[in-house]
């Protein structure tokens, strides 16, 4: 998951642009969050343990000074929730210092890590993306060659923002397995509003990259293109060039994007994901009808979907469960004695639902302990008929490109038919999207989409050994 950002202006404040980004990234990690900036080179970087606004303040970003900037946020998949494994990490290599943020989750990352020891680089962090940094900071040929050459070795999901020698680069793996954007700030845009001491905005665009466009409209920034899997781009006092450094492989970007983890408001591959989104409640009310009398989300991520559905059957749409905006996504907290306390915490159900025959519609269902929490809070609060309906496929297989979903042992859909899921939860009914009503919701090919955790089957080869904490274990 996480979320990565990165600018180069000499002209702007980039640090504060760069936490507004992150602001709109929020969603995409909760542990950590960190900004490092380049004046002229000197890297200086600020990560802490937190959300954005728990990490900085106005005293803090007014010292992250420089032409350039990268943020992160942080959800972990390889490595444990603890400040060394925070981004952007820094590395002091024999030829360079990088500092570098990332997004995926590499699948040869334990073959990288002995080749490393054995070429004598010290590593202090105990996540997939230090081993990133390390490749390009001992690569004694320049920085466009080496980033180019550690492109080639690596292997699995990785949308990069990175700063080394006063340039910012940004890379993706060959699949595209996570997005990654690329923007630009001309003239007086809207990014004025965050770098007021810095009155030229006439001078040469800004280049900013990002995880979602969500991100760039925050601050100002036109959409470009998204940066083509396998490409570098590198920008520097002369501008942005950019270059094939791997071969682009069919495309595989990740249909959980679209039906979770992507915020509603971001395009991917121009595609804008709360239109899919209310595609796959449309769908799923051809697919799996029921008469009944309210329609609600499961808030957020399963509101588009309710939309659609309640407009394909015409059955009143409703809040029905109301959120406490405060407390933070269920499915992102690292400890699972966390996720099901947030699940009590997060919802209360409206009194409108008290003798109706209900509809609750969310985007997917993991382990099943949430929902089973929200069928029995809808049912204690008089609703005489519980239907789950969710825009998505079971899901039955582990993610090893950048998403932490539960081992399969724990997926509640790997070892139930759906009508013991359905006795487990506690429902009336309970009906899953096709995968063929996904896929057409996206409006995107099969073979652009990485649907593994779905189908069990994976674009690339997947590790035999993937545990989070496996690098932790081996140190103890």
């Amino acid at each position: 998951m996480c979320g990565v950002f990165g600018i180069r202006s000499p002209q702007r404040d980039v640090a504060r642009i760069t936490y507004f980004g992150l602001f709109a990234l929020q969603h995409r990690g909760q542990e950590s969050a960190g900004i490092a900036v380049s004046d002229q080179g000197r890297l200086t970087v600020l990560r802490d343990m937190g959300l954005v606004s728990q990490v900085f303040d106005e005293q803090n970003l007014s010292g992250l000074q420089g032409d350039a900037a990268i943020g992160h946020t942080r959800y972990s998949t390889t490595g444990s929730t603890q400040w060394s494994n925070a981004q952007p990490l820094v590395q002091h290599g024999r030829a360079r210092t990088v500092a570098l943020g990332h997004n995926g989750n590499l699948t040869n990352a334990s073959e990288l890590r002995e080749e490393l020891a054995t070429e004598g680089v010290n590593l202090s962090a105990t996540s997939d993306s230090e081993l990133i940094a390390a490749l390009i900071a001992n690569d004694t040929a320049p920085l466009d060659e080496a980033v180019a050459s550690a492109m080639r070795r690596l292997e699995g999901a990785f949308s990069i923002v990175a700063l080394s020698e006063g340039t910012l680069v940004a890379f993706r793996d060959p699949f595209g397995f996570r997005p990654l954007v690329l923007g630009r700030i001309d003239g007086e845009r809207f990014a004025e509003r965050f770098s007021p001491q810095k009155k030229d905005h006439s001078q040469s665009p800004s280049w900013v990259v990002a995880s979602e466009t969500c991100a760039l409209d925050l601050v100002g920034a036109e959409i470009v293109r998204e940066v083509v899997p396998g490409e570098l781009v590198l920008v520097d006092e002369k501008g942005l060039r950019s270059l094939q450094a791997v071969d682009r492989a069919e495309g595989a970007l990740c249909i959980f994007e679209f039906f979770y983890l992507a915020r509603p408001d971001s395009r991917l591959e121009g595609v804008e994901v709360h239109g899919a989104r209310v595609r796959m409640g449309e769908r799923l009310a051809a697919e799996a009808p029921v008469e009944a009398d309210l329609v609600l989300p499961i808030p957020e991520s399963g509101t588009p979907a309710a939309i659609g559905f309640a407009r394909a059957t015409g059955i009143p749409f409703s809040e029905g469960l109301i959120k406490n905006r405060y407390v933070g996504r269920t499915f992102i907290q690292p400890e699972p004695g966390l996720r099901e306390q947030g699940a009590k915490l997060k919802y209360n159900p409206l009194a409108e639902v008290a003798g109706k025959r209900v509809v609750a519609v969310d985007d997917s269902i993991v382990r099943g302990n949430t929902t089973r929490q929200i069928v029995q809070m809808l049912f204690e609060a008089g609703a005489s008929e519980v239907h789950m309906r969710v825009s998505s496929p079971p899901v039955i297989g582990q993610c090893f490109y950048g998403i932490d979903l539960a081992d399969p042992s724990e997926m509640i859909a790997s070892n139930k038919t759906i009508e013991e899921i359905r006795e487990h939860i506690g429902a009336t009914s309970l009906a899953y999207l096709s995968l063929e009503g996904l896929q057409a919701s996206t409006q995107r090919p099969a073979s652009q989409l990485c649907r593994a955790c779905l189908t069990r089957e994976y674009p690339t080869n997947v590790p035999v050994e993937a545990a989070k904490l496996r690098f932790e274990a081996a140190r103890a």
